[in-house]
């Protein structure tokens, strides 16, 4: 039987002792958030994107979006605090997070950075965010995502 991947995101959830299922399935470049849900099976509502900004002061943030919805960037910077947020260029984020576009996941980042959640996030007992490697998705329950990713839960679409 073959032993199943671990990526960096399963182990930081097993050091801390929270339970999830993983979901892996074959990856296509172009696959949409919403293509991935279908694969899972599951209401593209429960399945969230990490998308990383930079304020304007120059610090950086993460934000978790159903994957049907788009980031509001002046209610990603009201949440933040800051005047204005812009999406980061897609070459910066494995540098930034050591992860790629695709399999960005608000756990287990080289450093830990203010990370807000859409409020829909609580409204169902499971969500789904990447596992930190592009074909691979975890299923947990929202309260321990937000707890491990220090999330602060806001209306950002």
């Amino acid at each position: 039987m073959k032993k199943e991947e671990k990526t960096n995101v399963m182990r930081v959830l097993d050091g801390k002792k929270i339970s999830y299922k993983s979901h892996t399935y074959e990856p296509d470049a172009a696959m949409s958030g919403e293509e991935i849900a279908g694969i899972l099976g599951e209401d593209p509502g429960m399945v969230f994107k990490t998308l990383v900004t930079q304020g304007k002061s120059g610090a950086y943030y993460v934000f978790v979006v159903p994957v049907r919805e788009e980031l509001d960037l002046k209610k990603a910077a009201k949440a933040s605090g800051e005047k204005s947020v812009s999406m980061i260029k897609q070459k910066e984020l494995l540098p930034l997070t050591g992860y790629v576009h695709g399999g960005c996941s608000p756990i287990g980042m080289k450093k830990q950075f203010p990370t807000f959640i859409h409020e829909t996030a609580t409204q169902s007992d499971r969500i789904f965010v990447s596992a930190g490697k592009v074909g691979y998705q975890i299923e947990l329950k929202p309260q321990e995502l937000i707890l491990v990713s220090k999330a602060v839960v806001a209306d950002i679409v």
